[in-house]
Parts: C-alpha cells; structure tokens; sequence
C-alpha cells in the first residue's frame, strides 16, 4: 500500500541506495536561504520535525489505525512483489501466484511457471526463484508456513530472522512486524525516504541507513509509526513525487528544507 541489524541481505531488487536532490542546471537555490535548515538541527528537534509532519498528515489524510491487512505469509510474498511495481500490479501479481495452489505447489512448480503467474509484477525473473527460496526456508526453518512465532520475539530478534530469507531486506521486514505483530519499527520505503529527507529530518543517507535513523527519532509507538509510514505513502504517491513535487498544494511546505532553499523549483531526486 515497512526493501538494523540483519541488513546484510538487503532484498530482492536493490532499493534505491541514495535519493538524493539532482542538481538541476536551471535551478540554483536562494542565496539568501538561512543555513539554519532542519538537517542541521539537533537530534529533539528533528525528532519534533516528524512529529508535527505526523500530526499535519493526519489532518490532511485521516487517522489510519493499525491492523492487519492480510495474514502473514501474504503480507510477506506480497512485499517482495511490490518491489519496483504499483500496488495494482503486486496484487494481480499475488492473485495470479495463489491459482498455482497452496505454498508448497508454488515451490514445486518450474521456476518459470511461477515468474509467468507473476509477470505483472516488475523483474519476475529475478522475484520467482526468490520467492521459491523464501518458502522453502521458511519451511525448512519452522516446518510450516505459520510466521505467528515472531510475535514471541523482539524487534531485533524478528528483523535478524527475516532478514536471513531470501529475497527479504530490512524495508520487507519491518512492514511485517510492524503491520502484522505491532513492533516498534518503521519501514522506510523510497516515499518516506523521499520526504523525510527533503524536510531534513534525516542528513543524506540511504534507505537502508533511514530505517535505523528515522526510528531513532520517532516514539517506540506502534500505532503512530504505522499511520505516519502509510501517510507519509499517501503524500509521497499524490504531491511529493519524485519528480515536479506539487509544492503549492504540500500543509509540509513550510517545514521543508528542500522548498526553503528552491521555492516553487525543487528538482527531481535522482534515482
């Protein structure tokens, strides 16, 4: 609709590794632009930064409650599809790979069977023996395909477990824990990426590198991490795009180290 310790196996397709601002050749910043922008700020300063980007979301968007929106092993498989794919995409993509029957006809069936269930999803060549071997660790490991034992273990603990399958990175990872078993951590997709780094709350640094960062500022609160992750989703997908950010119509405008210093200009992240 969050590709830390365990962050070795960084997931499927490689995530974006540093969306930072492309310089735009028509685009210089304000000269007189303070130097005293968010990025610069002590850590409870950013740490307010997000909570108030959290509260003028929430106006903006609506209070989103935690609960789960699939069972587990769904949200799993389905994650790794999403990668590099809309949201109309993964689900076809997920509807396609169930009509091959249960888990263990998935991992049974040729490989290329599997990536043609899931071509509506992007890179399935690349996801298909992935998925495959997700499964089949996860039944080698637990003996079955029940992921309720993570709710026994710590945030640490359940990241370190997922991170080791195949084809699962740390933004998979904790959306899991997090949308399914309500642990304290946050997933940072390129959209949170995106705009907690354009408002400054996080210097330049990867996605992967974001999640511990951003989670640092935030409260241990499940249920505010979880709405501000999916608002901050909903605002990347419909006014904080990558490229031609619609500023005017952004309630973070005024809070936003990259619009402070570009006005109406912002340039495109570069990929």
């Amino acid at each position: 609709m969050p590709r830390a310790a365990g962050a070795g196996n960084a997931g499927l397709i490689p995530e974006r590794a540093d969306l930072n601002v492309s310089p735009d050749p028509n685009t210089s910043p304000d000269p007189n632009i303070s130097s005293d922008l968010n990025t610069s700020r002590a850590a409870p300063e950013r740490a307010e930064l997000l909570l108030n980007a959290h509260r003028r979301l929430r106006g903006e968007y609506g209070e989103v409650p935690l609960s789960p929106r699939r069972e587990p092993m769904h949200e799993l498989i389905s994650t790794i599809l999403s990668q590099r794919t809309n949201a109309q995409g993964e689900d076809e993509a997920y509807q396609e790979l169930r009509t091959l029957g249960d888990w263990d006809a998935i991992i049974a069936a040729p490989t290329q069977d599997v990536a043609h269930a899931i071509r509506r999803s992007n890179y399935p060549d690349q996801k298909a023996p992935r998925i495959q071997a997700t499964l089949q660790a996860v039944k080698d490991q637990r003996g079955n395909y029940d992921l309720d034992f993570l709710a026994t273990l710590t945030p640490q603990e359940g990241l370190k477990w997922l991170t080791a399958l195949p084809g699962v990175g740390l933004k998979t990872a904790s959306l899991l824990l997090l949308f399914n078993y309500a642990q304290p951590v946050f997933p940072v997709d390129t959209h949170v990426h995106r705009i907690t780094s354009r408002l400054g709350a996080i210097p330049k640094m990867g996605e992967q590198a974001a999640h511990k960062a951003l989670l640092a500022l935030l409260p241990p609160d499940p249920p505010l991490l979880y709405e501000l992750h999916i608002n901050l989703l909903r605002h990347g997908q419909r006014v904080c795009s990558f490229g031609h950010p619609k500023c005017g119509q952004c309630v973070l405008q005024d809070l936003c180290d990259v619009f402070k210093v570009y006005g109406g200009e912002v340039p495109a992240f570069k990929d």
